[in-house]
């Protein structure tokens, strides 16, 4: 097996995770500033663990009236006063609102489960509770969330036919392709959400075991990670939460280093239910920040409408929109498409001409940047990534440049890179990249995604199809679009052995290129 390299140690993303943590308790005083109707209570989950909830119901709720119920399961590693100020603006809209600290975290009981069946069957008792003990409406049951909420909630939705509506705010919906992508660990995010998991939680043996193999990259315990994964993810469940009829709402940021936009895009098409699909600049979870400090937000206010209508039955609209709903990393409103197919209408294919031998095992100096802080910084400042294309040395980095093109292209939706490749080793990782190249040279990253094999015979071809991460980015006329490889970046483990070189070929039978997806002008 070849090396890996791990480059961000646990107790970084443990201090990490605990000042979103502080973030997110100083900015709920908006939502708490007098708010009689919120009370703390336990509620006992699935084998008897102790769930640490808050309850805020209607001002106006005196038990003559039944209200819509909305349950809110917390985020990974933070508490169930995360959602206080977006509990209270419910609340006053008509909700009752139940928030509940996750099995394993903080003060509830337990073990943490990564969302596995304890989880979902906690949701379950949740609602239980709430109907037996609040003016609740077991006829019109929401639950929404940001990350591990997200993802529970969607769970919980297709195991539990009472629940009639999700939001789901940056979350997954396939795991395995979120934090193992073409087979490459992404190690930044792995240990971030282990680090947070140390610091504010109880992760059980077998999470412990999980993150262990992962770290080691042990091929022998691949497909016990994977089975593992799959078991916690809710596009295995698919055909359930479509025959439940559950309207699902999905919004996610186009720079998640956690769970990247494609895994959602992806599942959003399978879904045959009513739909929404949101996408916006960002990282992880930093769309719907500022709705957790109780300030305007979009996100939390397409979530109120969705409910609004779904369970409330108002005519807000909200079903009579285009369903997926893009904006741009570049500039510009929100656009609106009727599927995810048409998000890139036409593609424009780049060929990878001729043929590019590179050596492994040094980081040419194009990467995806740092988790969290590198997409955090094209969300507020328009600066991803950025390398000087002209001078990343050849020898360990393959590039190819278009044209200059002389109107501004669109990039919307999923690239794709077809080439051939022929290593001088039984395994490998290449990372691609894809940039925008100013007038002198310096190239601003529009997406990546990395790609590893194992068992391949050395000096033999092989074809390889990589899909890069979805996004929308704007390239500027007059500019060039790069494609660029190597075989090492931060964001991930890589697996070349020492002195591994790689030739990226274009057989005239099978032609090499990169396919990009176009907005129609």
């Amino acid at each position: 097996m070849g090396r890996g390299r791990t480059t961000v140690r646990t107790s970084a993303a443990g201090a990490v995770s605990a000042a979103l943590l502080a973030g997110g308790v100083v900015g709920l005083a908006p939502g708490a500033q007098a708010a009689p109707s919120v009370r703390f209570v336990d509620i006992t989950g699935e084998g008897g663990t102790v769930l640490k909830a808050n309850v805020v119901t209607p001002e106006d709720a005196d038990g003559t009236h039944t209200y819509p119920l909305i349950v809110l399961p917390t985020s990974w590693g933070l508490p169930q006063a995360e959602y206080l100020a977006q509990a209270q603006k419910l609340a006053d809209s008509g909700y009752v609102v139940l928030t509940y600290n996750v099995r394993g975290f903080w003060q509830s009981g337990g073990e943490i489960e990564v969302a596995g069946p304890p989880d979902t069957a906690d949701a379950s008792k949740v609602i239980d509770w709430a109907l037996d003990h609040t003016p609740s409406d077991p006829r019109h049951i929401g639950m929404a969330g940001v990350s591990y909420g997200a993802g529970i909630s969607l769970l919980a939705a297709a195991h539990d036919k009472r629940i009639k509506a999700v939001a789901a705010l940056s979350g997954w919906a396939d795991l395995i392709s979120s934090i193992y992508s073409g087979r490459t660990q992404h190690v930044q995010a792995g240990a971030l959400l282990d680090g947070a998991g140390v610091v504010t939680g109880h992760e059980s043996p077998e999470l412990r075991q999980i993150f262990d193999n992962f770290y080691a990259s042990n091929l022998s315990k691949e497909q016990e990670m994977i089975d593992w994964g799959r078991k916690r993810s809710v596009a295995t469940y698919v055909d359930q939460l479509n025959s439940n009829g559950t309207a699902v709402m999905l919004a996610n940021a186009w720079g998640d280093t956690v769970f990247p936009a494609n895994q959602y895009a992806d599942f959003y098409e399978k879904l045959t239910v009513p739909k929404r699909l949101e996408m916006r600049p960002g990282d992880h979870a930093t769309a719907e920040l500022t709705g957790l400090f109780g300030l305007p937000n979009d996100v939390w206010t397409d979530t109120g409408r969705w409910f609004d209508h779904y369970l409330k039955g108002v005519g807000n609209g909200i079903e009579r929109e285009q369903p997926v709903q893009l904006k741009s990393r570049s500039a510009g409103g929100y656009e609106g498409y009727p599927d995810w197919k048409s998000v890139g209408a036409t593609r424009l294919k780049i060929a990878l001409a001729g043929s590019s031998t590179i050596h492994a095992n040094v980081d040419s100096g194009a990467d995806g940047g740092i988790v969290f802080l590198s997409s955090i910084l094209d969300q507020v400042a328009q600066l991803p990534p950025m390398a000087s294309i002209p001078l990343l040395p050849r020898r360990w980095a393959a590039v190819w440049q278009s044209e200059r093109y002389g109107a501004p292209q669109r990039v919307r939706g999923t690239a794709t890179l077809h080439t051939t490749l022929t290593p001088t080793k039984e395994s490998g990782t290449l990372i691609a990249y894809l940039y925008d190249v100013g007038p002198l040279g310096f190239g601003k990253l529009v997406t990546n995604a990395p790609y590893t094999w194992y068992g391949r015979t050395p000096g033999e071809p092989f074809g390889v199809d990589l899909d890069l991460f979805s996004t929308a980015y704007d390239v500027p006329a007059g500019h060039r679009l790069a494609l660029v490889v190597d075989t090492v970046d931060p964001l991930y483990i890589e697996h070349n052995p020492s002195g591994a070189q790689l030739t990226f070929s274009s057989p005239s039978d099978d032609p090499s290129y990169v396919s990009v997806p176009l907005r129609e002008q």
